[in-house]
This record gives C-alpha cells, structure tokens and sequence, in this order.
C-alpha cells in the first residue's frame, strides 16, 4: 500500500555530513540545515561542532540508540504540525549503521514525505577504492563484538559470491582479520581502509593472510574509524582454475622470468595474460624471490 505524503506536514530530510574532511559538505546539505525547523543529532555535541564551523544556528535535539524509539513519536508529531526536521547522525549517512531507522520508520508510517539529502558514506567511499568487484556487494555493518558470535557469523557468509563490506572497531580489527582469514581462507583478498577522507587515510590491500601479518606489525594498523572489505568466494570453476594456474605458474617461475612464465602459462591454459601475470606477480612477491 502506497501512503501519499501530507501536503500539510513537514518533512524530514536524512542529511548526509562529512565522515572526516569538511570540504565533503555540500551546499545542499548546509541550506537544509539552516532552513529546517529542528536538527534531530547523534550526538549535538558532534553536530554541533560542525554547525558552528558552518555558522548553523539551527537548535538540535538528540536522537540515539538509547532514545530513538520514545522519541520518534514526538518528532512525528512536531513534522504532523508542520514542522521540518534535519536527521544527522555523528557522520556519514544516517541510519547506515548509525541512529535513523526508528524515525525513518515512523515517520513513512504516519505519511511523512521524506527526502535524501545524499553525501558522504563510509561504506560507499571504501568499496569505490578498494578495486575488488562492484557489480555486486553485500553491507554487513558491524561484526558481533564477541568471538564466538563474529565467527558464527563470518561462517554464514562463507558461500556469499558478492563483495562483503564490514565496518570495525580499531580495537577489534586484528582480531576480526583472523576470524576473516580462518573463516574465508588465507588467499582471499581484501583491503582494509582507515580513516577515509582524514589526515591519516591509509589503505591497506592484499590477501587476508598478509593484512593479519601486517595488522600486529603497523602500530597504526589499528587506529580511527575502519571499513573492511572482503572480495567474495569465487565460482567453483574458477578455484579450480586459479589453483591450476598457481601451479603451472610455479612449475615455470622456477625456470623462467616472470613475463615469459606468465604468457606460458597462459597459452598453456587458455586464460588471459593479465590474469596469469598478476598471478605470476603475486607468487613471486609470497615467495620472496626479487
């Protein structure tokens, strides 16, 4: 049943806000904040740190985890009256693993028209770099905090095909990666992005197994705001496949150099030879050789 919004009503508008570098702001998003009649914040701390910076007089009232749901009733009630209400949450994209879905729910219920004022989002902005598969991915949010939760759930996503993408606490990303590796296989790749669009944004690429070693090696590994990204299980042929050509690959690495190894290997299989060479590169760089 489609509910036709209240021409009467105010609206609430889901305000994107920077997830680290200001410039991010965007114009839209400034003139909604300014004209609406009430910011619903994460944190009005937060928010209101970022308004200031904005010369944003705005009021704000908070709206978290703790509070959301006796809350939204009362927002709803302010938008029935005419008012129009900023939803913002600390930053990124609200209601993506953030404050939001309780009063995006019940204001669609009640009728409320409601409007996307798009921006940045953490997982967005770490898929598009991560140069793993985008055709199709899968937003986990957060893993469980516990061990043994986070590896059942890791366990359930084993056959998932598509690019996974998880949020993590610094202070549990080592941790995570193991379970990542025990759970999906060493070889699987992946990339760790930190601190995206701040001073310290690093990206970190490579197999699960490597991204674990470097994790207790990089003391700042495990620091700021991280998005992981997984690349999905593979087809079952092309395991075969990939393994088939490791193996070619190593028999012919051993007497060769690396390009003529990789066109070799290629011709012999029938894959492509960027894929060949890539697999020649990556063989070569885990086994040390110059």
């Amino acid at each position: 049943m489609i509910i036709v919004a209240n021409s009467a009503a105010g609206r609430l508008y889901v305000v994107a806000t920077p997830i680290g570098n200001l410039g991010d702001f965007s114009p839209r998003a400034g003139d909604m904040l300014r004209t609406c009649s009430l910011i619903a914040a994460e944190d009005t701390r937060r928010t209101g740190t970022l308004l200031r910076h904005f010369g944003i007089a705005t009021p704000t009232l908070s709206l978290h985890d703790h509070n959301e749901r006796h809350r939204s009733p009362e927002l709803v009630a302010r938008m029935q009256a005419g008012e129009s209400i900023a939803l913002v949450s600390d930053a990124g994209t609200p209601a993506i693993s953030d404050p939001g879905y309780e009063l995006v729910g019940a204001a669609a219920a009640a009728g409320i028209e409601i409007v996307a004022i798009p921006g940045p989002c953490a997982a967005i902005a770490a898929v598009s770099i991560a140069a793993l598969p985008t055709d199709r991915f899968c937003f986990e949010g957060f893993l469980p905090a516990r061990g043994a939760a986070r590896r059942a759930r890791l366990e359930s996503l084993c056959a998932e095909a598509r690019t996974l993408v998880f949020y993590e606490s610094p202070h549990r990303i080592v941790e995570a990666l193991e379970d990542c590796r025990d759970s999906f296989g060493p070889e699987r790749r992946a990339v760790v992005a930190r601190e995206l669009t701040k001073l310290h944004e690093s990206l970190y690429r490579g197999s699960l197994a490597e991204l674990c070693v470097r994790s207790r090696q990089d003391a700042d590994f495990a620091r700021g705001e991280i998005v992981l990204v997984i690349a999905g299980e593979p087809p079952p042929q092309q395991q075969q496949g990939s393994a088939e050509l490791d193996r070619v690959l190593g028999l012919l690495l051993a007497e060769l150099p690396l390009k003529q190894a990789a066109r070799l290997a290629a011709q012999i299989l029938g894959a492509r030879d960027n894929e060949a060479y890539k697999s020649a590169l990556r063989l070569k760089q885990e086994s040390g050789s110059p």
